[in-house]
């Protein structure tokens, strides 16, 4: 324990070891939410986000995980609701901004670390706290490309990869299964299949959200018939 360990939760310092708390704080919040999984196929990307709804009376459709961003972006996101939110809306309005100036899509890895720096700024100023998130974020610029926003704000590039509450279990299975020259098709399976390991209950059209990114089709959204197919 450290002494008068109080102190540290009052505002945004280190502690004796060089931890900022609330940074962890943030990440046990990611670590409660909803797992989402990203897969980079040949030709496109997949991300595929469960929808862990508690309330009995709850309307399924009227709750969204994967969100548009752009016309060959998409994003997902596990913690805080209400700060993911706001995160994808910045993303959604920095992105039209590059379209509208250059009339092209932005670079995913120049979107990432626009949001990456404007999460990180919470983590250094009193008086606010660090975004309760974690991201996906997907696209097809050059090529297609997948990248994790941390809560910490640090961000990385990956082939394939999961946050949330399921992150551990679902990396252990995109490990041992993903392949670099699997097929769109193949991807949405084994993501399915990585959804169905680590979600409590049967996993149903309603209770997943799946989206991919493709050169010629652009984003495009799964409808639960589509769904139904893979199930």
């Amino acid at each position: 324990m450290y002494p008068n360990i109080q102190a540290y939760d009052r505002g945004v310092m280190f502690s004796p070891d060089g931890r900022l708390f609330q940074v962890d704080y943030a990440r046990e919040a990611v670590r409660k939410g909803a797992t989402s999984v990203g897969l980079v196929a040949d030709g496109g990307v997949v991300l595929l986000a469960h929808k862990n709804i508690s309330e009995p009376l709850a309307i399924p459709s009227t709750v969204q995980k994967i969100f548009r961003v752009d016309s060959f972006v998409g994003a997902t996101y596990s913690g805080l609701v209400s700060d993911g939110l706001h995160i994808i809306n910045i993303m959604r309005h920095r992105t039209q901004s590059h379209r509208m100036i250059y009339d092209e899509t932005e670079s995913i890895e120049t979107i990432s670390r626009e949001i990456a720096d404007e999460m990180q700024i919470a983590t250094q100023y009193g008086g606010v706290r660090p975004y309760a998130i974690s991201l996906l974020v997907a696209g097809y610029g050059r090529e297609p490309q997948l990248f994790e926003i941390d809560a910490g704000a640090s961000f990385l590039g990956y082939k394939a990869d999961a946050i949330g509450s399921g992150k551990k279990t679902a990396e252990e299975i995109l490990v041992k299964e993903y392949k670099d020259d699997m097929s769109m098709d193949e991807a949405v399976k084994l993501g399915i299949s990585v959804v169905k390991k680590v979600a409590e209950g049967k996993l149903t059209a309603s209770s997943i959200d799946i989206a991919r990114i493709t050169k010629k089709d652009g984003y495009v959204m799964f409808t639960p018939e589509m769904i139904g197919e893979y199930l």
